[in-house]
């Protein structure tokens, strides 16, 4: 019989795969021979990379251990870029990120080492970030050679990448760059060449939804990069771009974005009020497990706790709403469409799902800086939505009605509404349960000012128009009032905030301009007559109000409007009450006396008081960086999230094994010997020698004693005699021809 050409080797004491070997050789600080050859880097990117062992190792060293270790560092990202320019397979997917399939064998196996190393190197607090960020990537000297391939190889593999999964792993590349080194000058390596158009032919190409979430948020990062500081190209390209077709698959993108941002709101505590049936009403008499299909009630979380887990939310997916803000300010045609879009079959409308998920921020606006940011940001789509005129046309008709699900984790609840309404109703829903839920002494006067500035906007419109809508208007002016009542209960505590006076100027103005215009927009004579009524409670405290404030001295008030109306029927309702048997009139009497008031009441508003000004990007720069800052940090942590496995976990994975393109579940002895063909295939395919014991573990103690734990697979083998030497070895006759298939 021919001898076998399998050669013994000694057990050693701990097994580890090859590419954590290399790892740690080409990472060693004690190392004297800094250059490594080219069979080395040969054999680092042909293997799949093992991203948590990249990560731990580089975690570990600290800003001044990698400026020591520049030459290897340095020698890693050149070889990197190297392998992604020339787009050899597999290296070029294992320089970036893969989900490959090994000659019938499925599994994913997304691994990286460009993206795992950026996403350790960069985020680091060095001295000199700029400078020493370059030198261990780079070096000064070749910084503009070495990044202009880099940023090149990229944009070409975006375009014309050979898969779309290629693709997508070199825009997660991107985003840990650009995220990383946002602070730095190596951006404007991204503004010199343009990634506008390779993006936009990969949202164009993606064949889901979600493959629009990165390449969108990267474009977000790119068009904020020290846009006030110079013309950023990429805002430019969002004001020209017209391609339809890839502007609603990225809608499509941010709807489902914010469903899904919405849904970890929701398993912290479910909200939505069950409608009444059979179950529900057994379930009220403690019959409930008799009700055919009964629900399972969710665990109920501790208060404290879903406090701590409501301030963590919105998770890091939010950042793609900084990328919808900019393409709102600068692009009608996606205002257009973000509004008019219709729902895909089972899922909500863009507008309605972004809607909802902003009504979540509102009622948790408090609870965290990052939430507040957000919430800022939205209400400033929503400012740009309403003043484009056709659109708030759109909002406020019926064109618009849909189904929008608002928060109700949090008392006072508004109204309960069923089924499909105009849009304009749910954004005042909005901003009612922005204003009653965010009542603080250390008011977020911006957030209130925005809030205001929206129903001053809608209901302009809708005077203007002399739309009738159909709301619960008392709600809304309750509201109102209710901020007046707060602002003058914490006067000394409020007085001196920045921007309070705007905020005073429009909520005074929005309820003079109810009152003066209401006959054109409220649905009917007893929503105007509840508006009075409320208004004649308030009387008294609107006079403190005017007083703390000292808004007669500000020339854009209508204060002294509010106090006429209220003095005109305060003087009514005490002639009214003379002559009475009871000291207090009813509520039906005062009710009676408001109608009647009506005809000796003049209005005197002052001209203007629908009005508004145009937003203008630059009042709000000192927010604009922020807000780009805390989605630079959300991209951090998403290129963190990145999904990985731990190191040499592959064979576990294979619970069911796949031969000659069918699944069968097999037993663990014929596991093992699978396991043996597996070996032999990834040792020619990786150039890796697999220890038979390293597998030993995976067949919970059934693997057969008869086989020979101390040899390992030749990948100079050819395949043929490597499948038939293994037959041999353990009488598998049957598979020679299954395994040439499979291999």
């Amino acid at each position: 019989m021919e001898p076998s050409p399998l050669t013994q080797q000694a057990r050693p004491e701990v097994f580890q795969q090859k590419i954590v070997e290399l790892y740690e050789a080409l990472l060693k600080q004690d190392e004297d021979d800094h250059e490594k050859s080219e069979g080395f880097w040969r054999e680092f990117f042909l293997l799949r990379p093992d991203k948590a062992t990249l990560h731990r190792i580089l975690d570990e060293l600290s800003p001044d251990d990698l400026l020591h270790l520049q030459t290897q560092t340095r020698q890693l990202f050149l070889r990197a870029v190297a392998c992604v320019k020339t787009g050899s397979e597999p290296a070029d997917a294992h320089a970036l990120d893969v989900s490959w399939n090994l000659y019938g064998y499925e599994t994913a196996l997304t691994r990286q080492t460009i993206t795992a190393f950026l996403a350790s190197v960069l985020p680091k607090k060095y001295t000199n970030p700029s400078s020493d960020i370059i030198n261990v990537l780079a070096g000064l000297d070749q910084v503009d050679a070495v990044f202009t391939d880099f940023v090149a190889a990229l944009d070409v593999t975006i375009r014309t990448g050979r898969t779309l999964d290629i693709r997508q792993k070199a825009i997660k590349v991107a985003l840990a760059v650009v995220s990383g080194a946002y602070q730095t000058s190596l951006l404007s390596y991204f503004t010199h060449r343009d990634l506008f158009p390779s993006l936009m032919k990969f949202i164009q190409d993606s064949d889901t939804i979600s493959r629009a979430f990165e390449p969108f948020t990267l474009l977000g990062l790119l068009a904020n990069y020290n846009k006030f500081e110079f013309q950023n190209p990429y805002r430019l390209r969002l004001d020209d771009f017209v391609n339809e077709g890839t502007i609603q698959k990225i809608i499509r993108s941010v709807g489902y974005t914010c469903t899904s941002a919405r849904g970890k709101y929701v398993a912290i505590q479910e909200d939505l009020p069950e409608g009444w049936s059979i179950g529900t009403t057994l379930n009220m008499i403690g019959l409930g497990a008799i009700a055919a299909g009964a629900k399972t009630t969710p665990p109920v979380i501790d208060p404290e706790l879903a406090k701590e887990m409501f301030a963590k939310l919105p998770g890091s997916e939010a950042a793609i709403l900084l990328a919808t803000y900019d393409f709102a300010h600068a692009n009608k045609l996606f205002c257009f469409n973000f509004v008019s879009l219709s729902a895909e079959k089972g899922l909500e409308p863009p507008i309605a799902s972004f809607l909802s998920v902003t009504s979540y921020f509102f009622q948790h606006a408090h609870s965290s800086f990052r939430t507040t940011l957000y919430s800022h940001l939205n209400l400033l789509i929503l400012r740009l939505l309403i003043e484009d005129q056709v659109l708030c046309k759109r909002i406020c008709s019926d064109e618009s009605k849909m189904s929008v699900r608002l928060c109700r984790q949090r008392s006072p609840y508004l109204p309960l509404v069923r089924g499909d309404r105009m849009l304009a109703a749910s954004i005042l829903d909005m901003m009612i349960d922005g204003i009653n839920h965010n009542l603080r002494r250390r008011l977020d006067v911006d957030f209130y000012i925005l809030c205001v500035g929206i129903v001053l906007r809608l209901i302009s419109h809708l005077s203007r128009s002399r739309t009738r809508l159909n709301y619960h208007w008392s709600e809304l002016f309750r509201s109102l009032l209710s901020l007046v009542r707060f602002l003058t209960t914490y006067t000394s505590d409020l007085k001196h905030l920045n921007h309070i006076e705007i905020l005073l100027d429009d909520l005074v103005n929005l309820i003079a301009l109810s009152l003066s215009a209401g006959e054109a927009f409220l649905p009917n004579p007893a929503a105007y007559d509840d508006l009075f009524y409320k208004l004649v409670e308030t009387g008294e405290i609107l006079v403190k109000f005017r007083d703390s404030y000292e808004l007669t001295k500000r020339p854009n008030s209508s204060i002294d409007t509010l106090i006429s109306v209220t003095t005109h029927y305060k003087q009514l309702l005490a002639d009214g009450a003379q002559g009475r048997k009871g000291k207090h009139l009813t509520s039906v009497q005062v009710a009676g006396v408001i109608k009647q008031g009506y005809e000796t009441l003049s209005i005197q508003a002052k001209e203007g008081l629908d009005g508004w000004e145009k937003y203008r990007e630059a009042d709000k720069r000192v927010f604009l960086k922020k807000m780009a800052r805390a989605a630079v940090a959300d991209v951090k942590t998403f290129i963190g999230k990145l999904p990985s496995s731990p190191g040499g976990d592959f064979f576990s994975q294979m619970g069911t094994i796949k031969v000659s393109h069918r699944s069968a579940l097999v037993s663990p002895c014929r596991k093992a010997r699978w396991y043996w063909y597996m070996i032999a295939a990834l040792s020619i395919v990786h150039r890796q020698h697999y220890h038979i014991s390293t597998i030993a573990s995976q067949v919970n103690g059934a693997f057969p004693q008869t086989l020979p734990r101390n040899r390992t697979i030749d990948y100079s083998l050819g395949t043929k005699a490597i499948v038939v030497d293994l037959s041999r070895l353990f009488g598998f006759h049957g598979c020679i021809a299954a395994a040439d298939d499979w291999l």
